[in-house]
């Protein structure tokens, strides 16, 4: 390696050692990550910061928006709650009948607000049919990732992918384009999370069980609350940050990573995705409902929400056009080519109009719109873009690549050349992704797999939806995807759970997607 390409390993290596101890949000380590690129002119100014105006970054914003819209019409809280049985319920008639939906709008909506509005309902619908919540919201989590590899828009991964492909001069993915080898992954998971996964879960954990015997003081209401990094009393104990001052609510206890602290919890520092068991009035939900302090408030023992509007409708008007435009959009000049259109009737125009319209409709507040994006998310995206393209320049894609190339030395030969080449970029971006956040783990694969196909001179794209795939397959610890910290936190599960019932599940995902991507591409 020359010294640019060692270098580049150096700040790849500081990247992954700064994203694994979380000392900093992702999106400021791959900013950090860039900068140090650019001090060494291993990346232009121009290619810098070309990831913030990817139509695939933009995107991921406006869906946000569009997420919001959909969640505040109330249409997802009644879908799940008319899916969920209240007869002759078991733990397999009940995850067979709200899995396969969750799924599906999964892969049209952001996973996070899927999850934080049905987890609670899942478990307090659980309680209330006396089943064991753990056998239900570790496969919820898994089967919203399951959906979300089935289109182009499922998951922020999979536009980031797109638009690094974009940017490197090939053909962008269509609508669906993921959804030839992800729907039997799909269903595949599916089946092991009803007939298998219940078998490996917990029968129960000790999580919020403990409080239901205390007696809610009246004229309050019980819940649990999920905190954001957004949260003002991060790193601090609640005796130094004090709650009810805050927030009107006492705070009766602490869950972290899915058990309840013992002991003197108010002297326990406070971090992200801590639950805390509160007592609060009825001013507290109208208050910090829609506030992005809290990643997730759930009124304990709730199961019926409550009655939406008609913005249900609108929300599913929208929704469904803007899916309908996406897929057939870009073949309209071809079908009206006297139209002469100036506009890529693609993904990004479809939800810019979904957006917009949803503003106009009062979907979300026309005036605090700016709190419904995770502004991190989408600086680690337009980051990604400026590290990818410094692997490149450098030549240390091109060195990696040669290590994966020689893995498979018969390569040309030889069928099975493609499938170790394949398997070798799955597992190098599924134990990034494990590691590290999703979109990083793509950005970093990404250039591997691209250098791998120019010096084989074969077509890349089966590289580019392997990647896809490995990045979003997280099912092996908690850390990986923020669906699995929200049922961590709201099923009270140990780390090793995940361990249990994700390992068969990534070995399932990770031999689908290599025999079955060189049947399709």
């Amino acid at each position: 390696m020359n010294f640019e390409s060692l270098y580049v390993c150096g700040i790849v290596i500081l990247m992954l050692a700064a994203l694994i101890s979380d000392k900093m949000r992702p999106g400021l380590v791959l900013f950090s990550a860039v900068t140090l690129l650019l001090c060494a002119h291993i990346i232009s100014p121009k290619e810098a910061i070309e990831g913030f105006s990817n139509k695939g970054m933009i995107t991921v914003s406006l869906l946000y928006l569009v997420s919001e819209g959909v969640r505040k019409s109330g249409i997802l809280e009644r879908i799940i709650y008319r899916l969920l049985p209240t007869h002759n319920v078991t733990v397999k008639r009940g995850n067979l009948r709200f899995l396969p939906v969750v799924s599906f709008l999964s892969a049209f909506l952001n996973n996070t607000p899927v999850v934080v509005i049905f987890a609670p309902m899942i478990k307090n619908w659980a309680k209330k049919m006396n089943l064991p919540p753990t056998k239900f919201l570790i496969p919820l989590s898994y089967a919203t990732i399951l959906g979300g590899i089935c289109t182009l828009i499922g998951t922020s991964t999979n536009l980031v992918v797109d638009g690094l492909v974009q940017d490197s001069g090939y053909r962008g993915m269509h609508m669906f384009e993921l959804g030839k080898v992800g729907v039997f992954i799909c269903l595949a998971g599916l089946f092991y999370l009803v007939m298998i996964a219940p078998h490996l879960l917990p029968d129960y954990r000790k999580g919020d069980s403990e409080f239901d015997e205390q007696a809610t003081p009246e004229g309050q209401v019980r819940l649990e609350v999920m905190l954001s990094t957004r949260f003002p009393g991060l790193g601090k104990s609640l005796r130094e940050f004090d709650f009810y001052r805050h927030y009107g609510a006492n705070v009766l206890g602490i869950s972290r990573a899915g058990q309840v602290l013992s002991g003197d919890y108010m002297n326990t520092r406070l971090c992200k995705e801590d639950t805390l068991i509160v007592d609060a009035d009825d001013k507290f939900l109208p208050a910090w409902k829609d506030s992005r302090v809290f990643l997730m408030i759930n009124r304990v023992g709730e199961i019926e929400p409550p009655m939406g509007t008609k913005k249900r409708w609108i929300a599913l008007v929208l929704v469904l056009l803007m899916i309908i435009g996406a897929t057939v959009g870009e073949q309209i000049p071809t079908w009206f080519p006297d139209l002469n259109l100036k506009v890529q009737l693609d993904m990004f125009f479809f939800a810019c109009v979904t957006t917009v319209f949803m503003a106009w409709t009062g979907m979300f507040s026309q005036r605090k719109y700016t709190k419904f994006i995770s502004w991190d998310v989408l600086i680690t995206i337009a980051c990604a873009f400026g590290i990818s393209k410094g692997m490149l320049n450098s030549g240390f894609a091109d060195f990696i690549a040669g290590y994966i190339i020689d893995l498979a030395a018969f390569a040309k030969q030889s069928a099975g050349g493609m499938y170790i080449m394949l398997a070798a970029i799955y597992i190098i971006t599924n134990l990034f992704t494990e590691l590290i956040t999703n979109n990083a783990a793509a950005a970093l694969a990404f250039p591997l797999a691209l250098s791998v196909a120019q010096q084989l001179g074969i077509d890349p794209t089966p590289f580019f939806i392997c990647i896809c795939f490995a990045a979003s397959a997280s099912f092996s610890t908690p850390i990986g995807y923020q669906t699995n910290l929200i049922v961590q936190g709201v099923g009270g599960y140990k780390f090793t759970d995940f361990a249990k019932v994700g390992l068969p599940m990534n070995i399932i995902v990770f031999l689908l997607s290599v025999f079955l991507i060189p049947l399709f591409y």
